[in-house]
């Protein structure tokens, strides 16, 4: 090699290597992690939290419960008040009708009483003896099944889902706009419904917003379409699909319902909070935050155990999530599922719970 041609590579060898040394370097790109900790235990009597709301103007939650156990007596449905320290403040029985969803809106706690089929309201300040408002019933629909669902193969060829008969409205998941309008969901007729402003009327109108393969399961999990959860500027809702274990996206002004994110096992609660969806995968034992694009971006929680008192360490099959201050609430369901005894830690649960972790950002 030319002496001049020699040193001049050095030269530029020298200068690649200063610029990469000052060159900023990528960041690792990290999941968060938060830990979660007991808030609170239910009385003895009573299992199966599923519901859960908060008022941030009163600083309280708002739990019902899902015991759907037989014989049908021997239910003990409740909506519980506890105070933001724990305190249980009041409660109301609702007997044998187990409940799902619950929101707050307009001065009200809305309450999906799931057993019973029917939206209900009640005053946010409730005891034992307050009067329950029937606001809207919902019914079996025509045809009775979801129509069947394409599966797309790998290889080019395809599947056929058919979707069983219902028989029966499974009212799950709600969320309210702006306006006052409602959004449910249905989780064994694979359907969302729209209540016009749902704050402001009694009875109320119940309009079928969408019905679709996408929102029914033939999954493991008998439950459907499930959370909703609306987006910042509310032109998207966002829909859970427990059995499928995916998020769906609907555009509000027009276009299909779609698949957002998969792989998340028993999709339940679902939360916009933040710029996140908060999705409660109640099958692993996890709240995982989602971005808009449908990335994971951090987890809370796990299960680690029964602890002494018979209530679960961590989570076990959460299934709801609510704000309250600098803390994401969430409620452990502890629901056993199979038939067969002894391969659920559900069934060596003697103490149901509240769980609660710290939000990102907050102190």
């Amino acid at each position: 090699m030319h002496p001049h041609l020699h040193r001049s590579l050095i030269a530029l060898l020298a200068c690649a290597a200063a610029l990469a040394c000052t060159a900023p370097q990528a960041q690792p790109q990290r999941l968060a992690h938060w830990e979660v900790e007991r808030f609170a235990l239910l009385p003895a009597d009573m299992r199966h939290p599923e519901g859960l709301a908060a008022d941030a103007d009163s600083g309280q939650l708002y739990v019902g419960t899902f015991d759907a156990r037989l014989p049908a007596s021997a239910r003990n449905n409740q909506l519980l008040r506890y105070a933001a320290d724990g305190r249980l403040l009041a409660q109301r029985s609702f007997g044998e009708t187990p409940l799902t969803g619950l929101a707050v809106s307009a001065g009200k706690l809305y309450v999906l009483n799931f057993g019973a089929a029917r939206l209900q309201r009640i005053a946010l300040d409730f005891d034992a003896a307050t009067p329950v408002e029937d606001v809207a019933r919902f019914e079996a629909l025509v045809p009775a099944a979801p129509a069947p669902r394409r599966v797309d193969n790998p290889d080019g060829s395809h599947d056929t889902v058919a979707f069983g008969v219902a028989g029966f409205p499974a009212i799950n998941g709600m969320v309210f706009d702006r306006a006052g309008n409602l959004y449910v969901s249905d989780s064994f007729q694979g359907a969302i419904y729209r209540i016009a402003q749902a704050t402001r009327c009694a009875p109320c109108e119940v309009a079928t917003l969408l019905r679709d393969p996408l929102l029914a399961t033939a999954g493991a999990l008998p439950f459907g379409a499930n959370g909703l959860a609306l987006n910042a500027d509310e032109s998207v809702l966002y829909i859970n699909n427990a059995g499928d274990g995916r998020v769906l996206r609907l555009p509000l002004a027009g276009g299909p319902l779609t698949v957002l994110a998969e792989g998340l096992y028993g999709a339940d609660g679902l939360q916009f909070h933040d710029g996140r969806l908060w999705v409660v995968a109640n099958q692993i034992d996890t709240v995982i935050a989602l971005d808009e694009a449908g990335l994971v971006r951090g987890r809370a929680g796990d299960f680690q155990g029964i602890a002494a008192d018979g209530a679960p360490e961590g989570l076990l099959f959460p299934a709801s999530t609510a704000v309250l201050g600098d803390w994401m609430f969430v409620t452990n369901l502890a629901l056993p599922l199979t038939a067969a005894a002894g391969d659920e830690w559900e069934e060596q649960v003697r103490r149901w719970s509240l769980s609660r972790f710290r939000l990102p950002g907050r102190r």
